[in-house]
């Protein structure tokens, strides 16, 4: 085989390879999220049938349980987070004015760790106990995530915008019981 032919070779090797690398990182990392944005507006929750508790009124509005201000962590982050108490009993997660990043495999989290500011705190939050109540639905607005009737809420202090793929939050807050 002549040399032009082996280095032709090499270079089409070369070519493919990088090709596949290419793709694979632009699947991975999906950079285009960059320039996006996916806006929810959800209106604040309701019930979904009658009572389910002795004390929830059908005609009593969500209850505000706890809250926290959202602090950015991998990616600039703000808003509000409330669990509510729903008049039949239920509980919802509400993201109220959420403006963060969009990105790959974003989930909405309850969690037991503290809330740290910076680095220190974008991945501690999968080292403890954590309830993922689904993907993020848009990564500006406002939204609603139902909380499954048999999480105990005094186990769980903080929410997380939390990245599945990477394993690191953009945003955190720490739930304030009201």
């Amino acid at each position: 085989m002549g040399e032009g032919k082996r280095r032709g070779r090499v270079w089409g090797t070369v070519l493919v390879i990088g090709a596949l690398v290419v793709a694979a990182g632009l699947y991975w990392f999906e950079p285009w999220k960059l320039w996006q944005d996916d806006t929810v507006s959800e209106a604040l929750p309701t019930p979904s049938a009658a009572p389910a508790s002795p004390g929830a009124s059908a005609g009593a509005g969500p209850q505000v349980l706890a809250q926290g201000t959202l602090i950015s962590h991998e990616h600039a982050t703000t808003g509000t987070v409330k669990v509510l108490r729903l008049a039949d009993g239920s509980l919802s997660l509400r993201l109220e004015d959420l403006d963060t990043s969009n990105g790959p495999d974003l989930r909405v989290w309850l969690t037991d760790a503290p809330v740290k500011e910076g680095v220190a705190g974008w991945r501690v939050f999968d080292d403890g106990k954590f309830v993922s109540l689904g993907e993020l639905k848009g990564n500006k607005g406002d939204q609603n995530y139902a909380i499954p009737s048999d999480v105990d809420l005094a186990q769980y202090t903080s929410v997380s915008i939390w990245c599945d793929r990477f394993d690191v939050s953009f945003g955190a807050a720490s739930l304030a019981r009201t």
